[in-house]
């Protein structure tokens, strides 16, 4: 069923139409209803002065949301003239619902499946190439919705992507069964063993109050079903990564603890897509966009437009490109099936590796925790 808007959506309708010195504010925030009668705020930024050259749709992070704390990215990729589409998740953000509560993961991916294709049937974007972007959780959401309709998108974005369960932390499976028997009994209670990774994921200080005051980004510990539905949506994800076919550029700090990047690796060794680049960061934390140094956030977001450039175009001859990565000849930090010589490479390359004692996203914090997240 097709998302419709509430009757009052006029009422709740924001527009801005400011742009000063490249800066774009978002241009519409809207509430829209889902196939559960559930109120879903999204919001969009693009430049008031051009038509864009393609579409990026946001799937944000657990706790997370987008008018705020996406923002920065919204508006880079916009002043880079691209088309940008959020939604926040029911229990998320702005949306209506229980706080943080995944009763079932799918209904994540079927709310932004409805959203962003509504978006690409408006006559003004047909046509125009269809880029998903998903960060932490929000990567195991965008890789469903390319696994819902594998012909549909033309790329993804994938920033320190939560697709599978690190063998470090994986969670027994006596665990896992104890904890199912008892879900729908207190699905809604907060009583997964939680540790707060905010001081972990963000590295600049500045930044990481600025997450800690957004009163929109839920920080209590995870409920019952949240982090069950999380750990199975990545266990899906695990046992099918080899069906990922788009094509899809991956982003990991070397330095993260609240992801492991070692699953990125092993999306981009598994997928069957054709074009796949992945990038580590030497140096580098969780929050690649959003909690680094802006020197480290300009060569991040200069890669990601870099990319997204290159491929926006739908003329482009897939065959001509190589069936296998061309691999540098030194270790720069990133593997990817087009090499191209960058300035960022080397920058990334005076950073050292923060070592850390790791407790990952959706897997169990040691043995027997689960690791919780504002991400």
């Amino acid at each position: 069923m097709k998302m419709k808007e509430i009757v009052y959506q006029e009422l709740m309708r924001v527009v801005f139409v400011m742009k000063c010195g490249g800066v774009v504010r978002p241009r519409v925030q809207e509430y829209i209803e889902n196939a559960r009668g559930v109120q879903l705020f999204t919001c969009g930024w693009w430049l008031c002065s051009s038509s864009p050259k393609a579409l990026v749709f946001i799937c944000h992070g657990y706790g997370m949301e987008c008018s705020g704390f996406m923002r920065e990215c919204g508006t880079r990729l916009a002043r880079a003239g691209y088309g940008v589409f959020g939604i926040d998740y029911e229990g998320h953000g702005r949306s209506m619902g229980a706080r943080c509560y995944i009763k079932k993961f799918e209904n994540i991916v079927n709310d932004c499946d409805d959203f962003f294709k509504s978006v690409c049937a408006q006559d003004e974007y047909r046509g125009k190439s269809r880029f998903l972007y998903g960060e932490s959780m929000g990567g195991a959401v965008a890789l469903l919705l390319h696994k819902k309709d594998p012909a549909f998108w033309t790329g993804a974005l994938l920033v320190a992507p939560m697709c599978k369960i690190s063998e470090k932390v994986k969670p027994h499976p006596v665990v896992v069964n104890l904890l199912t028997r008892v879900e729908e009994i207190i699905p809604k209670w907060k009583i997964v063993p939680t540790k707060d990774v905010i001081d972990s994921a963000f590295k600049d200080p500045i930044k990481r109050e600025q997450v800690r005051s957004n009163k929109l980004i839920y920080q209590d510990k995870p409920r019952l079903k949240t982090a069950l539905e999380m750990l199975r949506a990545s266990m899906r994800l695990e046992d099918t990564l080899h069906e990922v076919t788009l094509p899809f550029f991956v982003l990991h700090g070397e330095a993260d603890v609240v992801t492991d990047p070692e699953v990125s690796k092993a999306l981009y060794e598994q997928a069957s897509s054709r074009d796949k680049t992945i990038r580590l960061y030497p140096g580098m934390w969780h929050g690649l966009t959003s909690g680094e140094p802006d020197d480290n956030i300009d060569i991040v977001f200069s890669d990601i437009i870099a990319w997204l450039d290159r491929r926006c175009n739908t003329d482009t001859d897939m065959d001509s490109f190589p069936a296998k990565p061309v691999l540098p000849s030194s270790n720069n930090g990133f593997i990817e099936r087009f090499v191209t010589s960058s300035p960022a490479a080397a920058v990334m390359m005076n950073g050292k590796q923060r070592q850390r004692n790791r407790s990952y996203l959706c897997g169990l914090k040691g043995r027997r925790s689960f690791q919780h997240s504002a991400m």
